[in-house]
Order: C-alpha cells, then sequence, then structure tokens
C-alpha cells in the first residue's frame, strides 16, 4: 500500500487519489478488526463454552479496550482473555496506523513540497 506513495519532490497526490488510498486503508483497518472479532469470539466459544452472542459481546469489548463482560470461570478462558486482550492491544495499534499512515504522509508531504512543483492544490 504504502509504496505507491509519491516522493517529496513530486507533486502533492490528487485528491481523487487521496481519497482511494484512504478507502483502501479503510478496508484493511475492517478486515483487521473482523478478523480480531472472529478470533475472539472462537477463542470464548471453545475455552469458555459461551454462546455465539455472549462471544461476541466479550470479544468485542475487549477488542475496544473495555474489558470481558462475564465472568470467566475456566483457566483455559482465563489464559485465552489475557492473551486475546495483549493481541487485541496490539491489532488496534496496527488497524489504527492503516488510516494514520496516507493522512499523516499527506500532510508531511503538503509541508514539504515546493509551492511552484505544486499543481493539485
Amino acid at each position: 500500500m504504502l509504496r505507491n506513495l509519491e516522493h517529496r519532490t513530486r507533486p502533492v497526490a490528487s485528491s481523487r487519489q487521496f481519497a482511494w488510498r484512504l478507502a483502501w486503508a479503510c478496508i484493511v483497518w475492517v478486515v483487521l478488526t473482523v478478523f480480531g472479532l472472529a478470533l475472539g469470539m472462537a477463542g470464548y466459544m471453545l475455552t469458555e463454552g459461551m454462546a455465539p452472542i455472549d462471544a461476541f459481546v466479550n470479544a468485542a469489548m475487549i477488542l475496544s479496550g473495555m474489558g470481558p463482560v462475564g465472568e470467566l470461570k475456566t483457566s483455559g478462558g482465563k489464559l485465552f482473555a489475557g492473551s486475546y486482550a495483549i493481541i487485541s492491544g496490539l491489532l488496534i495499534v496496527i488497524a489504527t496506523g492503516f488510516i494514520l499512515a496516507p493522512v499523516l504522509h499527506r500532510v508531511m508531504h503538503i509541508l514539504h513540497v515546493d509551492d511552484s512543483k505544486n499543481n493539485d492544490n
């Protein structure tokens, strides 16, 4: 995704190209979030024997950083929840990086491009 970014000596990308980059970043963010949610749901269903709806709410709450809703009863469930919380934190940081990368690149590029070379603004 980032290999197609323009060099600082080139003009700033068009608004259309930036919108496509941002849309692609949002798609990656959604895919990572859905993957993380599915992983959490599967883990809660397997380790705690939770119903899918209970597994969903617990996984969603941990993925969002709020913490588990239901009481965990098994050692396996507690180990899974702790591991999942650590992985979820990293997953959210990575996913957020995908969203921020094109935005920060554009801001930094605008700040460093020579105005006489910029044809897009």
